[in-house]
């Protein structure tokens, strides 16, 4: 059982190498679940420290992110994204976006902010956390910073999840 499913890994990872496998897959229409999970988790430990966040986006539809796309664009608004439909790991259930919450419930998107009054910005804490339990951050990004984006890409790329790959349920996390 145990060689089944160490092959089974292994020709999963060779079959995502080679761009022109696909596999065919169920329309995704929510969070993966790991990463609801997470997200759950993020909003807790952000309470902890006396920071309220609201959860902005999560899992987008294709046609939602194409609405997004043309923000900016053919559309009134600031250009908030960069890719089209299937270009997003929201598309896949894969990330969120947060806003800070002021005491009188108004969302924000402040990073100096600091409502916990402990001398250090809110929205820095919560990337904080968001990075100890496994989400990357658009902050950190190379070009496009997009400071609300939060995600869990489990080593799957964009193209590998438009030709069909995804990742389990209930992936294996290596511990640290």
């Amino acid at each position: 059982m145990l060689i089944v499913s160490i092959f089974k890994s292994w020709n999963d990872r060779v079959e995502r190498t080679i761009p022109f496998i696909t596999k065919e897959a169920p329309p995704i229409t929510a969070l993966h679940p790991y990463v609801l999970l997470k997200k759950d988790e993020l909003v807790a430990e952000a309470a902890k420290l006396g920071i309220s966040i609201l959860i902005t986006d999560d899992h987008r539809s294709h046609e939602e992110q194409d609405a997004l796309y043309e923000q900016g664009r053919s559309t009134k608004g600031p250009i908030v994204t960069h890719v089209k439909g299937g270009g997003s790991y929201h598309n896949y259930g894969l990330a969120i976006d947060f806003a800070l919450l002021t005491p009188k419930g108004k969302a924000i998107w402040d990073l100096e902010y600091d409502g916990n009054r402990n001398g250090k910005a809110d929205w820095m804490e919560v990337v904080a956390i968001a990075k100890g339990i496994g989400f990357s951050w658009g902050g950190d990004w190379e070009g496009f910073k997009d400071y609300p984006h939060l995600q869990m890409d489990f080593g799957f790329t964009i193209s590998e999840l438009r030709r069909g790959f995804r990742p389990p349920d209930e992936p294996a996390i290596e511990a640290d």
